[in-house]
């Protein structure tokens, strides 16, 4: 009965993505193609402003992970929100409210140890009439019935209800933004138009509810928050990339990442240390190293995924650990990719650091974005 279910589900949300594109190529047939603003280094972020939307560009998503602990028996929980914007390419000039100009993406993500393997669901949709879309001069980001919004205080309000978990969270700022690289100018690879604009907020403190099996259950924890925006598509030579974003048990901050070669070997690497009293230390792509400790084959897609890594930022090795190893989510239907994404618990070089999310992408194919 359950797998009958699940079947329906995977049916309708492929009708639905077919629908959509057959739209999408409706509306498009006498459309010209858009030009999308490109990243530059003299840009200088803005906000409130720069926490919205930013429609002159291709691709942009605000990206949510974090550890929780139930209030009552301290079980610890993992969480991912992602919003997605889409631009189609076509018909940005075109005034009326059909003009299908953005996809508005979103995935929801439960780690639940209890569960044993990564709860997730995702949603589509096509911007318009109150129903999806992406709001400029703040974070306000809809698909349907799921909602991420920036009050006026900072505190972000999440609100997602699958159909068998779901969240109420708010998250509240307790530290200051982290831009990215050079002033939130963040390299992606070798040639200086392939970057991103990108800023982070760690240690968010999270309060509110999570809904397992439709009952509600109190949480706290600390959240990391990153907003990235951009017109550019990897370079041609890269396969995915790994990351990791962790909150540190002393206040500290740490971000990394690689874009690996399809032929093996690193194209591209950045890190940003960030400690308790807001000194920052970054890395350049020859101080940084990602290496495999241990690898978990995915019983769903066959992928092989380096679930436990060693990450060397300059002199400093890090440790990271997952939380458990099935926490892939296969987002086919909606941005085409299928990822890992994971809770992690880090140490410093030998000791307890603190604990975190591991984002392993192009291992089931090259990941095209």
């Amino acid at each position: 009965m359950q797998r009958s279910i699940r079947n329906k589900y995977y049916i309708f949300s492929i009708v639905r993505i077919v629908i959509l594109l057959i739209s999408f190529m409706a509306a498009n047939i006498f459309a010209e193609p858009s030009k999308f603003k490109t990243v530059v280094p003299e840009y200088v972020l803005t906000f409130p402003h720069d926490y919205g939307m930013h429609e002159d560009f291709r691709i942009e998503w605000w990206y949510i992970t974090g550890w929780l602990e139930t209030t009552k028996s301290k079980e610890p929980l993992g969480f991912q929100v992602t919003f997605f914007r889409y631009a189609t390419g076509y018909n940005q000039e075109n005034p009326s409210r059909f003009a299908a100009k953005y996809l508005i993406i979103a995935h929801l993500a439960l780690s639940d140890p209890a569960v044993g393997k990564l709860m997730h669901e995702e949603k589509t949709a096509r911007e318009g009439f109150d129903l999806a879309y992406a709001k400029q001069g703040n974070t306000d980001v809809k698909v349907d019935d799921w909602t991420l919004v920036r009050e006026e205080d900072g505190r972000y309000v999440v609100d997602m209800q699958a159909n068998d978990f779901g969240l109420q969270l708010s998250l509240t700022p307790t530290q200051m933004m982290l831009l990215q690289d050079k002033n939130g100018f963040s390299r992606k690879g070798p040639k200086p138009e392939q970057a991103s604009y990108y800023y982070s907020e760690p240690h968010l403190s999270v309060t509110g509810t999570v809904f397992r099996q439709d009952k509600p259950v109190a949480v706290t924890g600390r959240a990391w928050l990153d907003h990235e925006w951009s017109s550019e598509y990897l370079d041609s030579d890269a396969d995915g990339w790994d990351w990791v974003g962790a909150n540190l048990d002393d206040g500290s901050s740490l971000m990394a990442f690689q874009i690996r070669r399809k032929k093996g070997g690193k194209l591209w690497a950045y890190a940003a240390l960030r400690d308790a009293a807001g000194h920052v230390t970054f890395f350049e792509p020859g101080q940084v190293e990602f290496t495999p400790i241990r690898t978990w084959r995915s019983p769903h897609t066959d992928a092989t995924y380096p679930v436990a890594m060693r990450i060397r930022t300059d002199k400093i090795v890090w440790r990271l650990i997952p939380l458990f190893d099935d926490q892939e989510l296969d987002s086919r239907q909606s941005t085409g990719a299928v990822y890992w994404e994971g809770a992690v618990i880090l140490s410093k070089d030998g000791k307890p650091a603190g604990q975190g999310y591991l984002e392993l992408t192009g291992y089931v194919q090259p990941l095209e974005m």
